[in-house]
């Protein structure tokens, strides 16, 4: 056997100790594995010249590169913070994702990594799971995907991901059980102190840290809105829906996830307007009206203000390739 070739991508805003987390044990692995057996080539990879990890730990990268795994580790994220502010200036380095994807290649996410695997489109009708504090909103992003908050790992077509933080290790200890052998497995977890024993996330749980139960209102709202993308923005009628008042709506809304229900619709709308971008020939003002913006100039500088690109320049820089 040969070498496994793992790139890990670093990207701004990741977890520096999920970078390194695997590689670290990969390591151990092939010292535990000796010289006869097949080791690992790991590298830490990057579409940017200079990458800054949360807390501003600068990452020296190499440029993108054919590797047969790429491990994508987590970001700082708490229960309320905007996933798509969060999201938003990755388009980059989610295009990376999805072309290693594209390629045929193997794709692992690292806690709540899944989301930028989510936005590169590769959740799509596949089980998947995440740290169990977000495997509701990652199953609120993702409506047809299999979302299995109970599991530590989970592969589904060459598209693995894991549970928060510590679960880097039970993939990782997979990874060399697979490529080096259950002994190298079991004696490299001993060596690190690492469980390799653990099936489920379950009994980390802790309920008191999970969104309270009234925030079922506000994502409610939410499914609505994205259910709706294309229809015009009616306050009054949306409140009907849910039987209440408008000024009920607005205060509940905001009490529970921090902004207004137009803020969220946009950013939902710009959501979809990148997915249509990258995966279709639709003309920008046919993607315009298809998110519900009649006027195509509305459309693009709500979009530039999102992404801080213009539809036509995201679309040239991060259009799939349809070959």
């Amino acid at each position: 056997m040969s070498a496994l070739r793992i790139g890990v991508l670093a990207y701004p805003g990741c977890f520096a100790s999920e970078v390194f987390g695997v590689p670290d044990l990969l390591t151990m692995a092939t010292h535990v594995a000796g010289p006869d057996r097949a080791g690992y080539e790991v590298s830490i990879v990057s579409p940017r010249r200079r990458v800054a990890a949360s807390g501003g730990a600068v990452l020296a990268v190499s440029p993108l590169r054919e590797v047969d795994v790429l491990v994508v580790p987590g970001f700082e994220l708490a229960p309320g913070l905007d996933l798509d502010a969060k999201l938003a200036p990755l388009a980059l380095d989610i295009a990376a994702i999805r072309a290693h994807a594209a390629a045929g290649n193997s794709v692992v996410s690292i806690c709540v990594g899944a989301f930028l695997l989510a936005e590169a489109g590769l959740l799509h009708r596949r089980r998947a799971t995440t740290a169990w504090i977000f495997a509701d909103e990652l199953a609120r992003r993702c409506p047809d995907a299999d979302i299995r908050p109970e599991r530590l790992v989970v592969t589904d077509a060459g598209v693995t991901t894991t549970a928060a933080f510590s679960a880097m290790y039970d993939f990782a200890l997979e990874l060399i059980r697979r490529h080096s052998g259950a002994d190298v497995a079991r004696t490299t977890a001993r060596v690190a102190l690492v469980d390799d024993a653990r099936s489920s996330q379950t009994p980390y749980v802790d309920a008191r840290l999970l969104p309270r139960p009234g925030n079922e209102f506000s994502h409610r709202v939410m499914r609505r809105l994205d259910q709706n993308l294309a229809d015009r923005y009616d306050l009054a009628a949306l409140a009907d829906t849910f039987n209440v008042s408008t000024r009920t709506l607005l205060r509940r809304f905001a009490d529970e996830t921090g902004r207004s229900p137009l803020a969220y619709l946009q950013s939902a709308r710009v959501r979809r307007a990148r997915h249509l971008l990258e995966t279709t020939d639709r003309t920008v003002a046919g993607i315009a009206t298809a998110v519900g913006y009649r006027d195509p100039g509305t459309f693009a500088a709500l979009f530039a203000r999102h992404t801080g690109q213009r539809p036509r320049d995201y679309r040239a820089a991060f259009r799939r390739d349809a070959g």
